[in-house]
């Protein structure tokens, strides 16, 4: 059936528009066509006009065209049709009307997308014809909610007074937060976090400036421009932020730390939230913390075979230090919390001091450093060993008491785990023997350290071989096999045009054994005890961003970027 649809449309573009159907065969049997689609692949050539394949298959396929740019879509279509179908197949749905579902589709022969469909809604599924331009604009209105619906809220008479005084633990959130008969800013606040979270943001940046508020995703490390309100709406807006935190919203002048928690789709993330007063107003910064992130162990990390396998070896140890390294942002708390929800069983009593306390975990007492009544991360330890703990955690060493402490606590039996800032592995011992640790000591208690790093993963949607790749894979020095090709990605709006989807972590991972503990006692330099760790089969950081980049997971800049020359 599909096959004869499709020598349908050809012999449609063969004899009404004088296409060469030699060039529509190859074209067929090219791998694109089932990416992209026969009539895109026809238009990218210049083979024929969008306007006049529309026209021609509306014609002669007797399926309706639309000009979706004069046709407002009910937004509840949106929870019909899921986002990753409309974007997978380049469709939007347009209506329902009783069991009937009409469908937008530059391909309506594309009798997979139709079944999908069919099957995902239980509904009569009817394609019409609208470009790929239109499609992908309505896909944007649909589902990515842009700063006009913002503002359209903003622009209801009913802002002046939108700050809601109630306090809320949990705010409940659809799709975009349009639920109710909510307060025009407390709807534009829902829809915001909602966003956030559906483009897999880790932070939210809210910046007040002269003349407007900006807001900011931080989407797989980078940041990238949301919207902008104008000036006049901040006062309402940083209010309602304040008090989703169970912040003092009378107190501009000092800055101030609070949290909250949001349900939607069946996930509860937690927002940490800071304030900063600046020149024109509070920079507020909202960091999303996924609980759903920590459940998933060592082995879904993504760590290569030889790391992982070391890291496994380590925490299977029965007593001892472990440290993970790296700048801010590196995803160390993420590591360490997943092996702590590894480790998480009754039988084990586990005891955290953080500052300030990201995820809150069943089952494991967690206490928050708090400076003002002299709880630091040193007195906070020195409690815990008077409660038989069997796993501690120290959100990060940062003096020589804590330190001192920690590893003590490691030589009694306790597992420590522990994060230093330090660039690779080996400079972490350099670093605690330069804060007083004992050099004695420290041999003895640590067992394995790890810098850790996050890179991006090219974007799948738009993969490209990367031709210019070949100056800049010597910058990185690796042997590269014949055959051998690199991506990047080109850009498209299922990445947001960053050319990266996702990311993941690479570790260079130090496990430490008596060699190692003699380098420590004699005070050797961190590169000796680097290459000594090479010797024995450990991959430094930018050897395992050459292993995702041969297997064309990342792109050479990426790597280039994370890692240092060595």
């Amino acid at each position: 059936m599909a096959e004869s649809l499709r020598q349908k449309m050809v012999d449609l573009l063969v004899e009404s528009r004088g296409i060469d159907r030699a060039k529509i065969e190859g074209l067929l049997k090219s791998p694109r066509a089932r990416e992209k689609g026969l009539g895109a692949l026809l238009v990218e050539e210049g083979l024929i006009e969008e306007p006049d394949l529309m026209s021609t298959l509306a014609k002669g396929l007797a399926i309706p065209p639309i000009s979706l740019s004069k046709v407002r879509i009910d937004p509840s279509l949106a929870e019909l049709v899921p986002e990753r179908i409309a974007r997978q197949h380049r469709l939007v749905p347009v209506s329902k009307m009783g069991a009937r579902l009409s469908v937008a589709m530059s391909d309506p022969l594309n009798l997979l997308a139709l079944d999908d469909l069919t099957t995902l809604t239980s509904l009569e599924v009817s394609p019409v014809i609208s470009s790929e331009k239109e499609i992908e604009a309505a896909i944007q209105r649909l589902y990515q909610k842009p700063i006009e619906q913002l503002e359209a809220f903003l622009e209801n008479p009913e802002t002046e007074s939108g700050a809601s005084g109630a306090e809320e633990e949990v705010v409940e959130l659809t799709a975009f937060g349009m639920e109710g008969r909510k307060a025009p800013i407390v709807k534009v606040v829902d829809m915001m976090i909602a966003e956030a979270l559906s483009s897999r943001a880790s932070d939210i940046h809210v910046e007040p400036y002269e003349d407007h508020l900006r807001v900011r995703y931080r989407i797989d490390g980078a940041l990238l421009d949301a919207f902008r309100l104008p000036r006049r709406h901040q006062n309402a807006f940083l209010t309602r932020l304040k008090i989703m935190s169970n912040l003092d919203i009378t107190e501009n002048r000092l800055p101030q730390d609070g949290r909250f928690k949001v349900r939607m789709d069946n996930r509860e993330v937690d927002f940490r939230v800071s304030v900063l007063p600046i020149s024109f107003g509070n920079k507020v910064v909202l960091r999303a913390l996924d609980k759903s992130n920590l459940s998933v162990g060592l082995d879904q990390l993504g760590f290569l075979p030889g790391s992982l396998n070391a890291f496994k070896k380590a925490v299977a140890r029965p007593y001892g230090m472990i440290l993970v390294t790296g700048p801010t942002g590196s995803g160390k708390s993420t590591t360490l919390y997943s092996v702590l929800a590894q480790m998480n069983e009754p039988v084990r009593n586990i005891m955290t001091i953080e500052d300030p306390v990201e995820y809150q975990v069943e089952g494991v007492t967690q206490v928050q450093v708090n400076p003002e009544i002299q709880l630091s991360f040193a007195n906070a330890l020195r409690a815990f060993l008077r409660q038989a703990p069997d796993v501690v955690l120290v959100g990060e060493i940062r003096d020589g008491e804590t330190a001192d402490i920690a590893i003590k606590a490691s030589l009694t039996g306790q597992i420590v785990l522990s994060t230093l800032h330090t660039n690779d592995a080996s400079s972490a011992v350099t670093r605690l023997i330069d804060m007083g640790v004992d050099p004695f000591l420290l041999a003895s208690s640590l067992v394995f350290v790890a810098a850790q790093r996050l890179c991006r993963q090219v974007c799948p949607r738009c993969k490209v071989p990367d031709e210019a790749a070949g100056p800049k894979v010597k910058e990185l020095g690796g042997s590269v096999p014949k055959g051998t090709v690199f991506y990047k990605g080109k850009g498209c709006p299922y990445c947001r045009k960053t050319g990266f989807r996702g990311r993941f972590a690479i570790l260079e991972a130090m496990l430490v054994d008596d060699r190692i503990r003699e380098m420590i006692i004699a005070k050797r330099p961190p590169d000796e005890i680097k290459s000594y760790a090479v010797s024995q089969g450990m991959q430094t950081l930018r050897q395992e961003g050459w292993e995702h980049l041969l297997g064309g997971r990342t792109s050479v800049e990426e790597v280039l970027r994370v890692t240092a020359e060595e």
